[in-house]
């Protein structure tokens, strides 16, 4: 390797070793978009994850993924096509104190250089959770986002 490509992936390595408590992610399911005779399909999956601070808040976040034989291997770069819905499903408890933006979930979407980063954002005027999805490339900046919001309400909290 060259002197230049070791501070590239130690780089891409900070993110993930950074965001100490991150959601788990559980598989919804998949719908195949594009068939393949040879590897894996090309597929839209969407996936739910709990908010690991805010109890009462459920995210489910519906992604492309990159099929054929480099798909299937983990190897292939998922586009940054992504959806985010976030809702309240029980009752809400917020931390105490409330931290104004925080990642609460993050996934790779390439081997080293590339995520899909879910950021809780804390709007304390109008009383609501904003929940931002952002596609991260470390060499270059990718703009795709996704946004949901969460109300809540002085009866929703605990």
């Amino acid at each position: 390797m060259n002197k230049l490509r070791i501070p590239t992936i130690i780089l891409s390595l900070i993110p993930l070793l950074s965001h100490g408590s991150l959601a788990n992610a559980e598989e919804i399911g998949c719908v195949t978009t594009t068939w393949r005779l040879v590897g894996a399909n090309n597929k839209v999956c969407v996936q739910a994850f709990e908010d690991p601070k805010v109890s009462g808040v459920t995210c489910h976040v519906s992604q492309a993924q990159t099929g054929g034989i480099s798909g299937g291997l983990g190897l292939a770069e998922d586009p940054s096509q992504f959806s985010l819905a976030c809702r309240q499903t029980g009752p809400i408890t917020l931390p105490s104190p409330m931290p104004a933006s925080e990642v609460v979930f993050s996934e790779g979407t390439s081997l080293l250089f590339k995520s899909t980063d879910i950021t809780r954002l804390w709007d304390q005027k109008h009383n609501t959770l904003v929940y931002l999805a952002i596609s991260r490339k470390i060499i270059k900046g990718a703009p795709s986002n996704s946004i949901s919001t969460v109300p809540v309400m002085p009866w929703g909290v605990r």
